[in-house]
């Protein structure tokens, strides 16, 4: 099961499924998308909200499902001035809809110990976001919630993922405008990219998933020495607010260039 799988990243995690011989539910709030994905793999469309469509996944996958990929996200720009509504959303569809998705999966994967649960984040999640504090601390959360799903479940037979990507091709990053031409598209990777940092993980067993292995570095960075880090953060903030650009930068994306700026 994938969800926000009418495109992105979550259409090419559906058509690599398929292609590895996978029955496939391919779920998106926009039905004509799941349709369209669904008949291009062959697989059978799932619509509606992620976050209750595990029951229909089920039985559109003849009673069990084995892997789900909760793929669907929003990206929240703004900070502490963004809408409560706006807040809301990021953490009803970034987190919870992860979280009631394994309220529903986890009782049958413990009872028959097998179950797999994949997570698409984002760099957001391990780093940060300049210009969007809901898509930064909603991604924070949602890999908070999978590494304690991980570290909880995995001597069950529960195996769990967190995939991180910097700019990944799709109509989000297109829609970023200026502020992603500065910080995402140099890096960009195409969504199929992500599908096959995925299955390599799957190979191995290993909870993070890089499509972009610089972010590790980062990461790292982050932990390692974290006032510089921040410092570069800051200068990237700067760097947007002298272009006269503070919009949000709302890709799976995490700076980049703050993060090489930090390390000098």
């Amino acid at each position: 099961m994938v969800t926000g799988a009418g495109g992105g990243i979550g259409a090419a995690l559906a058509r690599r499924f398929a292609a590895g011989g996978a029955r496939v539910a391919v779920n998106d709030l926009d039905a004509a998308k799941a349709e369209a994905t669904a008949r291009e793999i062959g697989a059978v469309a799932v619509p509606g909200d992620a976050s209750t469509v595990v029951p229909a996944a089920r039985e559109a996958l003849g009673g069990t499902v084995d892997i789900f990929c909760a793929n669907a996200g929003v990206g929240t720009g703004g900070g502490p001035e963004a809408p409560d509504d706006a807040w809301e959303l990021a953490w009803d569809v970034n987190v919870m809809a992860h979280v009631r998705a394994a309220r529903a999966l986890l009782p049958e994967w413990l009872e028959r110990g097998a179950g797999r649960f994949v997570s698409t984040v984002s760099a957001a999640g391990l780093l940060t976001m300049v210009g969007a504090a809901p898509y930064s601390v909603t991604k924070h959360g949602a890999y908070a919630f999978a590494e304690w799903l991980s570290l909880t479940y995995r001597h069950r037979g529960i195996a769990v993922h967190a995939i991180c990507p910097q700019g990944v091709r799709t109509d989000m990053l297109a829609a970023t405008g200026a502020a992603g031409e500065l910080v995402l598209t140099p890096t960009a990777i195409e969504p199929a990219a992500v599908a096959d940092a995925l299955f390599a993980a799957m190979a191995e067993e290993r909870f993070l998933v890089l499509p972009h292995p610089e972010v590790g570095e980062y990461y790292t960075a982050r932990a390692g020495d974290t006032e510089r880090w921040l410092g570069g953060m800051n200068r990237l903030q700067r760097k947007l607010e002298g272009a006269g650009r503070p919009e949000a930068v709302v890709e799976p994306a995490a700076g980049a260039a703050a993060a090489e700026e930090a390390a000098r």
